[in-house]
Parts: structure tokens; sequence; C-alpha cells
């Protein structure tokens, strides 16, 4: 066991997320740095070198904090999901028997386990998980070591999906060249995203990679429209 735990604790932060979530992260940061780099043509046109200075660390400034919200909501969603589970727990303590405390338990896990067991081995399932839970005490609900890494990951994915976007400005003079260049990257970064997202799935990744590609440009420019 003490094995276990320290193989865990030297996984690399990123690791910390499971595949869903740190996609979504990066998506989020590319979608929300593509909003201000398409939305800052007239910025760039009226300031020339200047505007796209202003654009840079508007990008790396809005992610930053966008960053910061998302750990911190990677935080509540963790403490929520554990208190939920809490409830459960002291609810099927409390049950009369263990066949109301078993009934507790398979409203909870029939949608998971019900197309991957039979009906009799979810029976005997519920009745040890419900036998467990009863002989255990309530535990406190509080933010754990992992819970953190979670949330810096979170910032971290969200800051660097800025990245990419941030260095035509800093390498090219041309205001107007690095804007188009920042574009056609993110652009890029969201089809890869699709693309990995097809790998990690039975989908095709070129098609889901173009989808996600179509789907990011029509969120922005929703985004931009709504004055976003």
């Amino acid at each position: 066991m003490a094995t276990n735990v320290a193989i865990s604790q030297k996984r690399p932060l990123l690791h910390a997320l499971d595949p869903s979530t740190a996609l979504g992260e990066i998506l989020f940061g590319l979608i929300m740095t593509l909003t201000f780099t398409l939305g800052a043509g007239i910025m760039i046109e009226e300031e020339g070198r200047e505007g796209a200075r202003q654009l840079l660390i508007a990008i790396i400034g809005c992610n930053i904090a966008w960053g910061i919200i998302d750990g911190a909501l990677y935080l509540v969603g963790e403490l929520f999901n554990r208190g939920r589970l809490r409830r459960l727990g002291r609810s099927i303590r409390d049950a009369r028997d263990e066949q109301d405390a078993t009934r507790l338990v398979a409203h909870e896990l029939d949608e998971i386990v019900g197309e991957i067991t039979t009906p009799t081995d979810r029976v005997g399932l519920y009745e040890r998980i419900a036998k467990h839970v009863r002989s255990k005490p309530a535990t406190k609900n509080q933010v754990t070591k992992d819970d953190i890494r979670g949330a810096l990951a979170s910032f971290v994915l969200v800051f660097l999906a800025s990245v990419p976007a941030a260095i035509p400005f800093i390498v090219l003079d041309d205001a107007r060249l690095a804007l188009r260049i920042s574009n056609a990257i993110l652009l890029a970064l969201m089809f890869f995203a699709g693309f990995w997202w097809g790998r990690l799935t039975l989908s095709k990744p070129w098609i889901v990679g173009t989808t996600f590609l179509v789907i990011g440009v029509l969120l922005v420019v929703a985004a931009i429209a709504l004055g976003g």
C-alpha cells in the first residue's frame, strides 16, 4: 500500500485530472484566447505594435484569471461531490434495515454498473457495499492534496492554452501578421484537441478534430457577437 501511495504522489501534476476534465480545461483556454484574438482586429489596426502588446497582456492576464477561477471551481466541485456522497452514506447508515440500505445503494449505482453486471451480481454487490458503509463511521469532508493538485492542474492547462497564441506577438514586429499566425495556431490546436478526443474514444480522430474546430469557431463567433 505504501508503495502505491508513493507512486501516486510521484505522478506528473497534469495527471491529477482525468482525460475528459483535462481536455475540457484545454478547450476552455483555447476558446477564451481565440475570442480575444479574433475580436482584436480593430485594436491592431488602430494601434499597431502597441495594440499587439496590449493584446498580448490581455490574453495572458485573462487566462491567468480564468485559470485561477477554474482551479477554485474544481475544488468546490470536488468538495460538493464528496459532500453528496457523505449525505448518501448517512442515509445508508440511518436506513431502517439492510434492505432499505441496499435500495439506496442500488439507486446510486444502477445507472453506472447496470450494463456490465447481471441482476444477481448487482444485488450481491449492493448488499456488500451497504454493509460496509453501515459499519464505517462518517468521515470529514476537507480539501486534500489531490484536490490541490487537480486545482493547480486546471490552472496550468488553462494558462498553457494561451501560450502558443502569445508567441507570434513576441517574435514578430508585424502586428497583423502576428495576429493571423496566432489565430491559425489556435485553430490548429482546436483541431488537435478534437483529434486527441477521438484517439481516447472509439470516434474517428479526423472527424472529431474537424468537428471541434468548427464548433470552436462557432462558439467564438457567438461570444464576440454577444459582446464577450
